[in-house]
């Protein structure tokens, strides 16, 4: 009873599960301040069947959200923070990660298939999207229903494929025991009670990253899912961002939770996430704007049943912060993430060397995957530095890219960036993108966006109540601003010189099938030859009958 007395009373709190493609957390903020009190971590492990196709254990998913929820607790428990002024829970996760499992046993059918298994479609077979393109009038690969290109990155063409060929899960459809959902729906299904009346339900922002959801009447779309031939009855309850489900009380893409999590509420606003790839989303209200360069619509939030929906345009960057163990493990040239920025820094340019990764391909706003990666403007003074600095780079200027393309599609020209992630602690980096977007980056202190966002939804929900969204309420983040240092004809040109390498780029990986024949010098050249050598055996022949 004294340990119970002595504990601290900090009014309402938070908690939010950040369950993404690595690693699991569970963090716990005050509702009132904003401030992180405790959290815990989990790595996730991932297998890697095939080249570019990776999965996740279902299982020990779940399993690493009760770990880490334990193990938090626990460190309030120490800090005397009482976990009964835990108020609610919110769901942030990996969007696009696709499951299916068996409503009655509660076990997964097959591994949760991550959304970056496109980098490699024809492991899901051509025929699979092939197919689907085919069946789309003038075979046009984009959805005006979904503001999405028909990809494997989606999950709707995952699920196609796992009723296709997982035997498991075309039984379970056809015995109507099988649940689809992404990762939210899992664990929401989950921790309401699983096989014993769990709730099966995503949010909007979820829903709207499958291909099956219409985000202009925010629901299930039949011509959809007749389209990729998927039964209704296997798609969860889709519910807004905001409000009580079970146990649960928010849920949230990760990509939209930081999006909250920045505060971007208003037209026009932005946020930058850099992780290994790069995702920028840009608020433009209540009517989705539809892109006509090469950015997708989706969903940005529902923060309660009775409110309206908001749209976001988006981009996405393959390769950033992918580009690091790259450059240690491949090339052998750095040993550390800080160790990059200290090249870089030590030179303070590329040297007119400039990198554009396209490993597998770019994304927004090309969607080309015939590109590869390409360095060029090379000379004999280039050494490990200058490629240190182009990789910073390319990085900044695929972002410039995007947003460049955001203020076309939108018409609102952005007036700062909100940014997070890992790579925002390298400051070489935020100066650059800066110095190449030639508009302020603004960066919080408190880096634990996606979770916030997750925690501020979850606070917000009727019937809990505890965390205000009016903007005279919300808290006043610190944050660092970095402003642009070199004039904007400087920018210009670097940018100009960056389009020129990734038109380099462009078109390297072709599926047609190589031939000698294909170069028409070398075909007649061995033409020639065969013809030569035919008529020097029919000369001799004649000789030698003579």
């Amino acid at each position: 009873m004294a340990a119970s007395s002595n504990r601290i009373m900090l009014g309402p709190l938070v908690a939010a599960i950040d369950q993404g493609t690595s690693s699991t957390r569970f963090l716990v903020f005050n509702a009132k301040t904003a401030e992180l009190l405790s959290h815990h971590q989990v790595e996730i492990k991932q297998s890697f069947p095939k080249e570019g196709w990776v999965e996740e254990d279902p299982k020990e998913i779940l399993q690493s959200v009760y770990e880490c929820m334990d193990r938090t607790c626990e460190k309030m428990t120490q800090l005397n923070i009482d976990i009964s002024n835990i108020k609610a829970v919110g769901v942030t996760n990996q969007r696009e990660t696709t499951l299916v499992w068996d409503k009655e046993t509660g076990e997964p059918l097959y591994n949760a298939i991550e959304s970056n298994n496109q980098i490699i479609p024809y492991l899901f077979g051509c025929s699979t999207v092939e197919r689907l393109i085919n069946k789309t009038p003038g075979r046009n690969k984009n959805h005006l229903k979904t503001g999405l290109p028909i990809s494997t990155y989606f999950s709707a063409v995952k699920l196609r494929w796992l009723m296709d060929n997982v035997e498991k899960v075309h039984e379970a459809v056809l015995s109507h025991r099988a649940m689809f959902g992404t990762v939210d729906s899992w664990l929401i299904w989950s921790l309401t009670g699983g096989k014993k009346g769990g709730v099966h339900c995503t949010d909007v922002t979820n829903a709207s990253r499958t291909m099956l959801f219409n985000i202009h009447t925010m629901d299930w779309d039949p011509e959809l899912c007749k389209y990729f031939d998927i039964p209704m009855e296997i798609l969860p309850k889709v519910r807004s961002s905001s409000e009580i489900y079970g146990l649960m009380v928010s849920c949230l893409g990760d990509q939209s939770a930081a999006l909250v999590g920045q505060m971007c509420f208003k037209d026009g606003q932005a946020k930058n996430t850099y992780g290994t790839g790069c995702f920028l989303l840009k608020n433009v209200g209540t009517k989705p704007v539809m892109s006509d360069h090469g950015l997708l619509t989706t969903v940005a939030y529902k923060l309660g049943r009775d409110k309206p929906a908001c749209y976001a345009l988006e981009g996405s960057v393959a390769i950033a912060g992918a580009v690091v163990p790259w450059l240690k493990n491949n090339l052998g040239i750095i040993q550390t993430s800080t160790e990059l920025e200290q090249l870089a820094a030590d030179v303070g340019t590329s040297y007119g060397c400039y990198f554009v990764p396209a490993f597998s391909g770019l994304y927004a706003p090309y969607w080309e995957p015939s590109a590869r990666g390409i360095i060029c403007g090379l000379t004999q003074f280039t050494n490990r530095s200058h490629l240190a600095f182009a990789a910073l780079e390319a990085v900044c200027f695929q972002t410039r890219e995007i947003l460049d393309a955001m203020n076309q599609d939108s018409g609102i020209h952005l007036s700062q960036l909100q940014v997070d992630g890992g790579m925002t602690s390298n400051r070489l980096l935020m100066q650059l993108q800066a110095d190449i977007l030639c508009i302020p980056v603004v960066k919080p202190s408190m880096p634990e966006t996606t979770a916030l966002g997750a925690a501020m939804a979850a606070g917000a929900a009727e019937g809990v109540s505890v965390w205000s969204l009016n903007p005279e309420d919300l808290t006043e983040v610190t944050s660092e601003k970095f402003e642009p240092q070199i004039n904007p004809e400087e920018s210009e040109l670097r940018y100009a010189r960056w389009k020129k390498a990734v038109q380099r780029a462009m078109n390297w990986e072709t599926t047609e099938p190589t031939s000698i024949f294909s170069s028409v010098p070398l075909g007649f050249y061995i033409l020639g030859s065969m013809f030569m050598l035919i008529g020097a055996k029919y000369i001799a022949g004649q000789c030698e009958s003579e």
